[in-house]
């Protein structure tokens, strides 16, 4: 493994435990050429996905664009970080047990909100708020609205 800080090919590992509830090891890294220390994860990759956007655009999946999307509609909410590296983890392995490796982007989106939806009200709002677009405070309003129990046709 490259080191990040001085790019010596040259690295050792120090420490190895399981993460993210047994799917992923941990290894904490050390670089003899200029002391550095970094941590890296190792993940099972089951295929390699690629997310078909509404554009009909194609791209390689990236684990850690998801990541950032979810942890930013999850940001200073009162949940751990192992539970959201969970749910990260459940999502990946979903997309990657659907059986096809093309994934069109609104079947992410949709998982990554149905997921949300279950774990925090507030972060699936936040999400969706992005997802859908939103342009206006009537569409929160709407969509909210949505949420709560006899509310819809009113």
């Amino acid at each position: 493994m490259r080191c990040p800080f001085c790019g010596n090919v040259d690295t050792q590992v120090k420490d190895s435990r399981p993460a993210e509830d047994n799917v992923a090891i941990r290894r904490r890294r050390f670089c003899p050429a200029c002391g550095g220390r970094f941590t890296t994860y190792e993940r099972v990759q089951l295929r390699d996905l690629v997310v078909v956007k509404s554009s009909g655009r194609r791209e390689d999946f990236d684990r850690a664009k998801l990541e950032r999307s979810i942890r930013i509609a999850m940001q200073k909410r009162p949940l751990e970080p192992e539970r959201v590296d969970q749910m990260i983890s459940g999502i990946v392995r979903r997309l990657e047990s659907m059986g096809d490796t093309d994934v069109p982007s609104k079947v992410i989106g949709e998982i990554v909100m149905e997921t949300l939806a279950r774990i925090d009200t507030v972060s699936y709002v936040r999400f969706a708020s992005v997802y859908k677009n939103f342009q206006a405070a009537d569409d929160f309003d709407k969509f909210v609205s949505e949420l709560r129990p006899g509310t819809v046709g009113e």
